[in-house]
This record gives structure tokens, sequence and C-alpha cells, in this order.
């Protein structure tokens, strides 16, 4: 059972989460999405977030330029992505399809 949840099988775990987030891009080791949405659903977008974030205790880097919103989720200083920060990137995913559906 040990085999199951060495390194190696935490990373491809992450890695086959990643393929299932679409439109997320990785960078090393932070995933990155951008998203096209009007200012009131940014707000409404990053208020999701932030509760989200907090329950995970985890800091993402949301920033807002022209009519898009652009999401970086992970260290970047050479720490390995968590299962943690991909959950939060499938939250991140679920909050903008709620904010984008009304």
């Amino acid at each position: 059972m040990r085999g199951l949840f060495n390194s190696r099988a935490k990373h491809d775990y992450l890695s086959d989460a990643l393929t299932l987030l679409t439109g997320w891009t990785r960078e090393g080791e932070q995933i990155r999405r951008t998203l096209v949405m009007d200012d009131t659903q940014h707000a409404a977008l990053t208020e999701r977030v932030k509760v989200v974030a907090d329950a995970l205790r985890l800091r993402p880097e949301i920033s807002r330029r022209d009519e898009e919103t652009q999401i970086r989720v992970g260290h970047g200083d050479g720490e390995p992505l968590t299962e943690g920060e991909v959950l939060l990137a499938a939250r991140i995913e679920d909050a903008y399809r709620a904010v984008t559906a009304s």
C-alpha cells in the first residue's frame, strides 16, 4: 500500500488531475488560468475564491487586466504543486462557471 503514495505516484496523480482542468496551463511548479469576464463577475469570482483559498490556507495570485482575470496557483519557488493547489484550481473552475452562468 505504501507504494501508492510515493512521490512518483503523487506526481502522476496531480498530472492526471491537471489534465481534467481545461484551460489551466502549467508553468514549472505553478498553474495558470486566464478568464474573460466583466468587472462584476471578477469581483464575485474573487470573493468566492477567497473563501475557498482561506479554507485551504492557500494564496492564489489574482489580477485583472483589460477584460481578463489572470489566476496563478502554486508557490513558484521550487516547491512542487500540492493536492490542495490542484483542488483550489478545480474549485476556481466551479466558481467561474457559477458567476458566468447568470
